[in-house]
């Protein structure tokens, strides 16, 4: 039951940075944090594709508001699941200053995935 909270809280609060990150790309109500040139050109190439930012931010609002929702939860965190695998990967790679809370909230999708196990059965048999 007390785990069943938890979660609830981590995902609300999960869900309302996605919610904020997938906003700030289309208002621009946040400045960007400061950068590696590395995650600097990578940013840019995003932006220069046209696409690719809009298509992130869509998926963060969408995927947020639902994992936020515990009878949504599980949806949302798969919608949200090949985001987050990217930002994971983006600081691995570019940006590893930020690693420690991208790994809290990568974990909180997973545990959200892993709790929600069952509703995904039906997927893989």
């Amino acid at each position: 039951m007390m785990k069943n909270k938890i979660l609830t809280v981590a995902t609300g609060l999960f869900g309302l940075m996605m919610l904020n990150s997938g906003l700030n790309k289309f208002l621009h109500y946040m400045p960007m944090p400061e950068m590696s040139e590395g995650a600097v050109k990578t940013m840019m190439a995003f932006v220069e594709a046209g696409w690719i930012f809009p298509l992130i931010a869509i998926v963060e609002i969408v995927g947020g508001v639902l994992i936020a929702i515990p009878k949504f939860r599980a949806l949302g965190a798969i919608i949200i699941l090949p985001v987050m695998v990217g930002i994971l990967l983006f600081h691995l790679v570019q940006e590893p200053s930020a690693i420690v809370m991208t790994l809290i909230i990568f974990g909180i999708n997973i545990w959200a995935i892993v709790d929600n196990r069952k509703k995904y059965a039906h997927l893989i048999s």
